[in-house]
């Protein structure tokens, strides 16, 4: 990636402009924008997100905000209410009044002289659900929005539940945000009520795991928010950006198939990053496509993006697996319009013997995996802090009922989201299936190409399930998650089927048995792409956070196996490093150590537990928060604790600790 100095527009920044809301909270913003702007008004690209302008985003905030703002834009990054250096309380995420405090924003910032009249919001994650979710809203002055993976389902499609299964995210998240929101603001900038504005966040800070556990259906919690309720409410230009080694990879599909605004999207072969310096590579010039997406709708510019085509992506070649590549070969294939009428439904059926076949057959094929199935799957959210992605999947596919193709003659261009449709009967109540599509590769690996799970007691309705009958045969169809993957001449698809996938998702109070008595993939094919479709400019970016270094990055990942007891461990150490800023001296540092623990043969012995630290401070003052929380399950319930403790030069200030206990509802 390239680092630019030399803007067409000489750049100043505001770090600390306060944003006044209607019932007189302040937010704290940081702001770049053209120093001739009220001489010549510019319009506006907001995030508006948790995550700390001052030292959370600081890396790739650097990267980007003063690049856009040299190109003509006034860059508004807020933190919202409750977080960084604004006053106030988060409650939980999506809130209404996260997105009226938005829509506020957007309002005041179109009102000011340096502005003219026209707002764009832009996010990665959090940033791009809600750009989404405020788009919803239809703020006038908001124009155009690039939302960066992100989701419109937030029941089905985030990191809560899928296919109506627990996601083990779900507290992940909760532990996360316990500890991420605890932190005070910088008192540089606040003064001397940064440690009231601490003390008052302490003493309310939720423990979203006990709100989120007490919607297990998809009510109307969850779609609050869910931009899938009314596609049509959006009128916003949309860019929707995701990429194939991110959890969120079906958004993108989804809002260019169904959104009536102007919108267009791009896959690529990244992480949860922004692309223009994600992994695996390629990574492309983000900026300069924003830009020309900007220009088109916020300036009146015509750049032309209005006629790119609907749906570009990353078709993927095939790689023996690996916890990480640092490029992912391939092409760019682009699509005029999407769903794309190139593209076919080739139908695969499960035959007996384990085969993969052209003909339906009628089969009886059982499978009841271990607990632990699920170990090759890698973290839901790459971030590359080390080796995160799906490893070589035969430990898993031996815990699984697999069903494999010949040996290709020619190659397969997979793109889309591959559906799968079985008959099956349960010997339990509660269940759930995961099914797999892995390439067999002529070295003897199994590489993870995409996968799919439901809840079997959600095989009807998320909002409504209902137990399986033991016994009884019934019909499932879902969509795997999307894909652009290359399958080549003289290898095998194999369609894997497990129990459990642990710790991915928390298991089902009992061990299962399913018998598969028929089934059939509709695999999405598409004529082989010859070479690139469509190019993209290279990677720039403005130049790097000015920051020492006091203690560096690291990751580790362990799977191991107690010979006496059998339990399963599987421990995850990311340590975020610790940095001092060079321009304003804040040091910042963090980290986390995750435990996920089950024994084989017993899913009621499912444990996971979390620790994070966060830690900062300036001038000989320092602050330091420590969370802990754990989860655990019975057969009726679920259970958790949570310890929340902050430290002033290491001297106790606070300490709250929570817990539940929330009955299962049909997980």
């Amino acid at each position: 990636m390239k680092h630019e100095t030399d803007f067409p527009i000489e750049v100043v920044e505001h770090p600390d402009m306060g944003i006044l809301m209607p019932d007189g909270c302040r937010l704290s913003a940081r702001v770049w924008m053209p120093t001739n702007a009220e001489d010549h008004p510019v319009p506006v690209i907001l995030e508006h997100i948790p995550y700390r302008k001052r030292d959370g985003t600081i890396v790739r905030d650097q990267f980007t905000h003063p690049w856009f703002a040299g190109h003509g834009y006034a860059c508004i990054r807020t933190d919202m209410r409750g977080n960084g250096e604004s006053e106030g309380l988060m409650e939980d995420e999506y809130l209404e009044q996260e997105l009226q405090d938005a829509c506020d924003v957007i309002a005041w910032a179109a009102g000011q002289p340096w502005c003219n009249g026209n707002v764009g919001m832009m996010g990665i994650s959090w940033g791009g659900f809600n750009g989404l979710q405020v788009a919803a809203l239809r703020p006038p002055a908001l124009k155009a929005v690039i939302s960066i993976c992100s989701t419109v389902d937030r029941y089905g499609d985030d990191i809560h539940y899928k296919g109506g299964c627990l996601m083990l995210e779900n507290f992940g998240w909760a532990a996360n945000m316990l500890s991420y929101s605890s932190r005070p603001p910088d008192r540089a900038l606040i003064g001397d009520r940064w440690k009231d504005i601490w003390l008052n966040r302490l003493q309310n800070q939720p423990w979203h795991w006990s709100t989120w556990m007490r919607h297990q259906h998809r009510d109307d919690y969850w779609k609050h928010g869910s931009i899938c309720e009314d596609y049509s409410a959006i009128q916003a230009a949309v860019l929707s950006i995701g990429g194939w080694h991110d959890g969120y990879r079906n958004t993108i599909s989804h809002l260019v198939e169904n959104l009536r605004a102007p919108v267009k999207g791009l896959v690529g072969p990244w992480n949860h990053k922004y692309p223009h310096y994600a992994g695996p590579k390629p990574a492309i010039g983000f900026l300069q496509e924003a830009k020309r997406w900007w220009d088109h709708w916020l300036k009146g510019d015509d750049t032309g993006a209005d006629a790119d085509p609907d749906y570009r992506a990353w078709l993927m070649d095939s790689l023996a697996p690996r916890r990480w590549f640092d490029e992912r070969p391939g092409r760019w294939i682009a699509e005029r319009e999407w769903p794309s009428p190139m593209i076919k439904a080739r139908a695969l059926n499960l035959g007996a013997g384990g085969l993969l076949t052209e003909n339906p057959e009628e089969i009886e094929a059982r499978v009841s995996s271990s607990a632990e199935c699920g170990s090759q799957a890698g973290e839901y959210f790459p971030f590359a802090f080390g080796d995160e992605l799906p490893a070589e999947q035969s430990p898993d596919d031996r815990q699984s009922a697999c069903f494999d193709s010949p040996v290709l003659n020619e190659g397969i261009d997979i793109v889309g989201a591959p559906r799968v449709n079985m008959s099956l009967r349960c010997d339990k109540p509660g269940a759930q299936v995961v099914v797999r599509l892995c390439d067999l590769r002529p070295d003897g690996t199994s590489a993870f190409i995409t996968y799919g799970m439901l809840n079997l007691a959600h095989r009807d309705s998320h909002e409504a399930p209902g137990p399986v009958v033991p016994g009884e045969i019934f019909q499932v169809e879902f969509a795997l998650d999307q894909i652009a993957y290359r399958l080549p001449a003289g290898h095998r698809l194999r369609v894997a089927v497990s129990t459990s996938y642990w710790p991915f998702v928390w298991p089902s109070p009992e061990v299962s048995e399913l018998t598969i008595l028929a089934g059939s993939l509709a695999l999405p094919e598409r004529p082989a792409a010859q070479g690139d479709e469509c190019s993209f400019e290279k990677p720039v970016a403005a130049p790097a956070w000015h920051c020492e270094n006091l203690r560096p990055a690291s990751y580790s990942r362990e799977t191991t196996t107690d010979p006496g007891t059998g339990i399963v461990t599987t421990r995850v150490q990311s340590d975020f490093g610790e940095n001092r800023d060079l321009d304003h001296g804040l040091i910042s540092g963090s980290w986390v150590k995750e435990r996920f623990d089950i024994q084989p043969e017993d899913p009621l012995s499912a444990k996971c537990h979390s620790v994070w630290e966060q830690a900062g401070g300036r001038d000989g003052q320092m602050w330091r928060t420590h969370a802990e929380a754990s989860m655990w399950c019975d057969a009726e319930h679920f259970f958790s604790t949570a310890t929340l403790r902050a430290f002033e030069n290491e001297e106790l200030v606070f300490e709250r600790t929570f817990d539940d206990k929330v009955e299962r509802d049909l997980i």
